[in-house]
């Protein structure tokens, strides 16, 4: 069921796409199909596996934690924390906080093998504070992985700008754009996200890039989000009932090929000092 529309400032002002929302359990299911597997991908590349200590940062959904409680077994340790960890289910094998990563201390610093954030750095102002926060949560040799999108490098809702069905849909993601800029958003931090790992002290930076285009989860994720942001778009005078109506409805009938930002995912290691010792802390189990 779609909540009712809320004024635009309600609650978390800083954040459009509140997870106190219906919609948001939608949009993080979508983003699952999406973007898990690409994300699972870097985490096995990147050695994470069993006896590890994970962070995941703005875990929003269950999906990331529990593949990382899965990869990491029973001798390993994962914490998924949450401005609001509502959407989260502690004892699937890892543990839940709550914790705002731009502006509480890291949780157990120096002590992760993996931190991981996934589409939560690029909607918060005080960015270079969330990445050093990540980094000292990070033990010598530890692997730091951020995803972010790029909304500006691909800005449109249908590549095939062939209609005024298309030309709708990409007023509409102009206009949710428009809105996360007001709430501080950079939308163009994705492609920043090498540079910014080596300037927050991590070596072997190295990133890629993932394009979704087309198909049912770029559909119903689109749906979803703009059923989240009614309200706000109305508020602000970006769109109108008619105008949204019919974009919703243009999505059930399968009449567009929607796509999604390039998703840009970085990943750095923290440096050994040559004079400490690499020991590793004791496993804590999740409840």
């Amino acid at each position: 069921m779609t909540s009712a529309p809320r004024p635009p400032d309600a609650d978390r002002p800083g954040y459009l796409l509140d997870n106190a929302r219906a919609e948001a359990g939608e949009r993080f299911g979508w983003l699952a199909e999406l973007f898990d597997g690409v994300t699972r991908g870097h985490v096995e590349r990147l050695g994470i596996g069993a006896g590890s200590r994970c962070w995941e940062v703005g875990a929003g959904g269950r999906s990331v934690p529990e593949a990382l409680a899965a990869a990491v077994g029973p001798t390993g340790y994962v914490l998924a924390t949450d401005i609001d960890p509502s959407w989260l289910a502690a004892g699937d094998g890892y543990e839940v906080r709550r914790h705002d990563v731009a502006a509480d201390p890291p949780p157990e610093p120096g002590t992760f093998d993996l931190v991981h954030a996934r589409l939560v750095l690029v909607h918060l102002p005080d960015r270079a504070r969330a990445l050093a926060t990540m980094v000292a949560a990070l033990r010598p040799g530890g692997r730091l992985l951020v995803e972010d999108a790029d909304t500006a490098l691909q800005p449109l809702a249908c590549l095939d700008d062939s209609g005024p069905a298309q030309r709708r849909a990409n007023r509409l993601r102009d206009a949710v754009r428009q809105l996360l800029v007001g709430r501080g958003a950079d939308l163009r931090y994705g492609r920043t996200l090498p540079r910014a790992l080596r300037e927050a002290g991590l070596v072997d930076v190295a990133a890629a890039g993932f394009f979704p285009l087309g198909g049912p989860a770029c559909d119903r994720l689109e749906a979803a989000t703009v059923r989240h942001v009614r309200g706000e778009l109305l508020a602000a005078g970006l769109a109108d009932d008619a105008e949204i109506d019919a974009h919703l409805a243009a999505i059930d009938a399968g009449e567009l090929d929607l796509t999604l930002a390039p998703l840009i995912s970085a990943w750095g290691r923290r440096p050994v000092d040559p004079l400490t010792p690499l020991s590793r802390p004791a496993v804590t189990a999740a409840a």
